[in-house]
């Protein structure tokens, strides 16, 4: 055939009509970086989240009968049944490793959004790069206020933080009061990294607004080895509630000390953490009888929400035990990041992003007790409602807000 600048262009034209089907094509896949401590003191978190993150990837890839978002298609229909990929990196607890890691998975992974990551520390550097490099960044269970107000455009939580939170906390004990249970004074006992920091500064100004007394505010070094000198302040203060913002093998060693200096408290009323997680009920649960934590998810929403017991059977299939409240966020954050890519119908960074601002998806429609997700113009969800949850007879029961309460609270704990 004799080449013509007729023929030349009529290829060209060809070639531009055809080039939108074959990117199509090629987004058979949509990559998402996941970033946890997979090694170190909390290794454990990371397994679990991974198990999290699997079972909403099987979800989302795969038809299933659940009211959730992407559960009745198979893959992303906005993309053309493209399937979510999963890239897990390892910070191990340290921020800067973070930063490296989640600089790794935009430019050499290529994902198309990031989420994570347990310690809130380790998302300030994550976020930073996700920002720079204008990718959104999930925060999925860091519990820390001060991350969603650094004007971040790219940073989006749907669950509580520790205001929210710590309101709850404060709420549960003003109605107790108003029942005539003493509580007058509090004891704040948190590590030193910003997600304790932030919680104990939370935790203070409700005490004042409210009008209780804080008689003991002990910031210790995480992972310390030994909490002895802590634990006997505690033991002086002898206040009404203990309050710990504690991961899990600092969870440990307060309890396993607190035993052996014969520091029984009234009541622990936890900042969720470690006090949420099974490895530390496995090793202290014989002496947390009645310890209460706040979270974010109560099993005992299956009664209510029939789906919510079973996706809890396909998580425990895979990990051996029940969603609590880390893994919940977890599972949760990336079903509400894949259905923004699928609305945003497109692996774009910014295009993902307007999406997720524009996010509103009914509380009927997840597996947690939230009124819905909707993101501020900060990218928090201010409809994430906590519950408080007490260990009673090897199980957590839900015992607050009274809508979703099934069991009252036994107080003083045993």
């Amino acid at each position: 055939m004799t080449i013509t600048r007729r023929n030349v262009l009529l290829g060209a034209t060809a070639a531009a009509a055809l080039a939108p089907i074959a990117a199509r094509a090629q987004t058979s896949e949509v990559v998402i970086g996941v970033t946890y401590p997979m090694s170190g003191a909390n290794a454990q978190i990371g397994v679990d989240a991974q198990h999290a993150y699997v079972t909403a990837t099987d979800i989302i890839n795969n038809k299933h009968d659940f009211d959730l978002p992407l559960a009745k298609d198979v893959g992303l229909p906005g993309l053309g049944g493209a399937k979510i990929r999963l890239v897990f990196a390892d910070h191990q607890g340290d921020p800067q490793k973070g930063r490296a890691e989640a600089e790794r998975l935009i430019t050499q992974e290529k994902v198309c959004a990031i989420i994570g990551s347990y310690q809130s520390s380790v998302a300030v550097t994550i976020s930073q790069i996700c920002e720079r490099y204008q990718t959104p960044f999930v925060s999925a269970d860091n519990s820390s206020p001060s991350l969603h107000t650094r004007g971040l455009k790219f940073f989006f939580r749907a669950a509580p933080h520790d205001e929210m939170f710590t309101k709850a906390m404060f709420d549960f004990y003003d109605a107790l009061k108003k029942k005539g249970t003493k509580i007058e004074t509090l004891a704040l006992f948190h590590e030193d990294t910003i997600f304790g920091t932030d919680s104990a500064n939370a935790q203070i100004k409700l005490a004042n607004e409210r009008g209780y007394k804080i008689v003991a505010d002990i910031k210790y070094r995480s992972n310390s080895p030994s909490l002895s000198a802590e634990v006997q302040q505690l033991k002086s203060a002898n206040a009404d509630v203990l309050m710990p913002s504690s991961y899990t093998t600092d969870g440990i060693m307060l309890v396993k000390t607190m035993a052996e200096l014969g520091y029984k408290p009234k009541a622990i009323v936890a900042q969720a953490a470690g006090f949420s997680e099974k490895a530390l009920y496995d090793a202290v649960g014989d002496k947390l009888e009645g310890v209460i934590t706040r979270g974010s998810f109560s099993l005992d929403l299956a009664a209510k929400r029939p789906m919510v017991g079973k996706i809890n059977e396909l998580f425990k299939a895979k990990s051996g035990k029940d969603l609590n409240d880390n893994t919940s966020r977890e599972f949760m954050g990336l079903i509400v990041l894949a259905d923004a890519i699928n609305r945003a119908k497109s692996t774009d960074g910014e295009k993902i992003r307007a999406a997720l601002a524009a996010t509103e998806i009914p509380g009927e429609q997840t597996i947690m007790p939230w009124k819905r997700v909707k993101f501020d113009e900060l990218g928090q969800n201010n409809d994430a409602d906590p519950v408080l949850l007490q260990y009673i007879g090897g199980k957590f029961v839900t015992i607050s807000p009274p809508q979703g309460a099934v069991a009252e609270a036994v107080w003083p704990m045993k």
